[in-house]
């Protein structure tokens, strides 16, 4: 049938279809191998994200017995929140760690009790004005692992009227165990 068709073509037609057809098979070609490279691009994506998966999932299990160590000494140390008065002691230990280390406390405020899955905070901000090396004994005393406080928001600046004095805005949160309860 198709010797039929090529024979009743003059040599310009015979040409001019064999171009054409030609033309066609390579951009067919050329689908179907960009598609084959776009899937070969797709299954090496996930591989190395299942590869990266599996990397992490060893090291969770290699590190399980720490873990369980650390959720065993959280749940015989971190404080429970019965009372939301109790909240309102935050200010008083930063009040009593500052004067200790001759740090001047401004604008403090107590913030809401916040409840999460794994913990419940009370925040607190507050602004320092200190030298820079009792500032940083000051920030080694309040985030003790035993305090259970952590820095939400920190941000220094020099003084500008004196160089020598730093300017701390701080919004810190004391974490509590889950839902009043050490379990």
């Amino acid at each position: 049938m198709i010797s039929r068709w090529l024979a009743q073509m003059n040599q310009r037609e015979r040409i001019l279809a064999l171009a054409v057809a030609g033309i066609l098979f390579l951009f067919i070609n050329i689908f179907v191998w960009s598609l084959l490279f776009g899937m070969s691009a797709d299954a090496r994506k996930d591989y190395g994200a299942r590869k990266a998966a599996r990397a992490e999932q060893k090291v969770y299990l290699q590190e399980e017995k720490m873990w369980k160590r650390r959720a065993e000494w959280l749940k015989k140390n971190q404080p429970k929140l019965n009372n939301p008065a109790e909240a309102s002691t935050l200010l008083t230990q930063v009040k009593e760690i500052a004067g200790k280390h001759n740090i001047q406390i401004e604008n403090p405020q107590i913030g809401a009790v916040e409840s999460a899955d794994s913990h419940q905070s009370v925040s607190a901000t507050f602004e320092t004005r200190s030298g820079w090396d009792a500032l940083v004994h000051f920030l080694y005393d309040i985030q003790r692992p035993e305090a259970f406080i952590v820095f939400e928001n920190v941000n220094l600046l020099v003084d500008e009227t004196d160089p020598t004095v730093m300017r701390g805005r701080f919004k810190i949160a004391k974490w509590f165990a889950p839902g009043g309860n050490k379990s």
